[in-house]
């Protein structure tokens, strides 16, 4: 899991490379997608615990000593509610993009100097 961890820190550095360097607005929002999916795969990897099984009460896994045998739940639920936030704010910034490019049919985000403070 330690590569899943290096993985995700690299995916994380990949997405804020994009975020600040590229000026089309599409690769932009691919940035801040990439930089999340590193989050994510960060989250997953600190929360694993080595020999154990998922958080699922069934037969395999008998109820008096689950506590020793199945992975903390917390982390996987979080990661769960971030990729569902992930894809919502994702969407909600390509239909801005969509909306920009309608008025003023441009992606460069040099070209909306009047949106400055």
């Amino acid at each position: 899991m330690v590569s899943v961890l290096i993985l995700g820190f690299i995916l994380i550095v990949i997405g804020f490379w994009g975020i600040l360097v590229k000026k089309n607005m599409i690769k932009i929002v691919l940035g801040i997608a990439i930089s999340e999916t590193g989050l994510q795969l960060s989250m997953i990897s600190i929360g694993y615990i080595y020999h154990r099984t998922a958080p699922i009460l069934n037969d395999a896994v008998p109820r008096s000593s689950a506590v020793k045998m199945v992975v903390d739940p917390v982390p996987q639920a979080l990661v769960l509610t971030a990729i569902v936030i992930g894809v919502a704010v994702n969407a909600l910034l390509l239909s801005y993009v969509i909306s920009l490019y309608k008025h003023k049919k441009s992606l460069n985000i040099s070209d909306y100097k009047e949106l400055k403070w």
